[in-house]
């Protein structure tokens, strides 16, 4: 390890330690002293939103100059509505139930000893992610209403977005009664000092990766802290035999187009030939509207113009851009196996009007969330009610799907007796 990097990474053991250390005074906070934090650093973000414009214009600078995709760059770009956003979104996030303390259950032994199981803070969260500069403001939003200190790593491209978002959040914690040192950020893109905060077990009690297949994995195969995996959405829209023709168009186009560099956005259309054949113009029509490109099988080739000849590629790819792959299926049989093979356990949507067929999707199908008649683009905190959210797990310990305040605990168990004995 060269001496720069030995600095970096002894840098980030400290800040790791003080995280922990405010982590302590943090989790026997009030909710009322949390909330209050909160409205404090949504009034300095709105107070402050020049200055970090101005920080962004120096990333856009340099992600114009890598060449960056321009949904990269949309991801990446902040503006005084922006800014505000995010800032109201830490004033909802104060607005949500606080988890902790709750009782999640509790009785009494024969003997006499009670026990009570509550949910307390996970302690200190590690959150590695990349071009999206609002994760910064939602993340430690999110970790601070929930009692966790956070240790933020942000990616290169965003790196003078993320440092000027948290020394407004510095400022303002100063403030209040929650420490500064409870929001921690690593400024550094040197790798050596990054991979520190993997193995750091003794300070960070989980990790949280969002972004890329790459990012993540690299967290996944690496980490010694436990991880709290977050997953691409190579989500699929199934358009079954019995499917009404404008529920199915709407739904894909909506879930294809809204949104298209975001993981609840749909990548594939697996569609039934028999309702490919009847609605075959339809389809066509809505895709050429909205600038679908289509990665197609040999049917959907002969059934749909301008059709790129899809690859093993194509089945597994997350687009994030107007790319649509769509496989031909005769079966809902062939559907699922389809999904089995080439999903993330995302989100995956049925579009039919025959209520058995759904039922069997919903079984059968291993994802974190489901849909029938439904677009993919609900898969989020807010749009399900949940709040704001740190990521959409697609493991199934834990947490899964959306990942709001309760997901950011742990439970402890609570025994209170009068010299009971063993």
């Amino acid at each position: 390890m060269t001496t720069a990097a030995a600095v970096k990474t002894n840098i980030v053991e400290e800040q790791a330690k003080k995280a922990k250390k405010a982590a302590k005074t943090l989790s026997i906070l009030t909710t009322e002293e949390k909330n209050e934090a909160l409205h404090t650093i949504a009034d300095a973000l709105e107070a402050g939103y020049e200055s970090i414009i101005a920080a962004n214009l120096n990333d856009l600078k340099n992600g114009e100059e890598k060449g960056f995709e321009p949904a990269f760059m949309d991801r990446l770009a902040l503006n005084k509505d922006r800014i505000f956003d995010f800032a109201e979104g830490l004033r909802n996030v104060a607005e949500l139930q606080d988890p902790i303390g709750d009782v999640m259950s509790g009785w009494t032994l024969d003997n006499g000893l009670k026990v009570e199981e509550v949910r307390v803070p996970l302690g200190v969260i590690g959150m590695i992610y990349e071009a999206r500069p609002n994760v910064t403001a939602d993340a430690a939003g999110l970790a601070l209403k929930s009692g966790n200190a956070i240790v933020l790593k942000g990616g290169s491209s965003a790196l003078y977005s993320n440092k000027a978002i948290v020394e407004i959040i510095h400022k303002a914690l100063e403030k209040t009664k929650i420490p500064k040192d409870a929001v921690q950020f690593i400024d550094t893109v040197d790798r050596e000092a990054t991979q520190q905060l993997f193995t750091m077990k003794e300070h960070i009690d989980v990790l949280i990766p969002r972004g890329g297949a790459s990012l993540i994995k690299a967290v996944v195969e690496n980490a010694t802290v436990p991880v709290l995996e977050t997953g691409v959405g190579n989500c699929h829209i199934y358009v079954d035999k019995e499917a009404d023709t404008e529920k199915a168009i709407n739904i894909l186009i909506n879930a294809k187009t809204d949104r298209p560099a975001v993981c609840n956005a749909a990548e594939t259309l697996i569609v039934h030939e028999a309702w490919l054949n009847e609605h075959k113009e339809l389809l066509a029509e809505a895709l050429k509207k909205h600038g679908v490109a289509v990665h197609g099988d040999e049917s959907a080739a002969a059934a749909l113009p301008d059709v790129q000849p899809a690859d093993e590629n194509d089945w597994a790819n997350e687009y994030l851009s107007l790319d649509l792959a769509v496989k031909t299926v005769g079966s809902i049989e062939d559907a699922i196996d389809h999904i089995d093979e080439y999903g993330t356990k995302h989100s995956e949507t049925i579009i039919t009007e025959n209520t058995e067929t759904a039922k069997k999707f919903m079984k059968l199908v291993d994802a974190a969330a489901l849909y029938h008649n439904a677009s993919t683009r609900f898969t989020d905190g807010g749009a399900l009610g949940f709040g704001a959210e740190i990521g959409i797990s697609t493991q199934k310990l834990h947490a899964r799907g959306p990942m709001g305040l309760p997901a950011l605990t742990t439970r402890k168990y609570l025994m209170s007796g009068e010299g009971q004995i063993r």
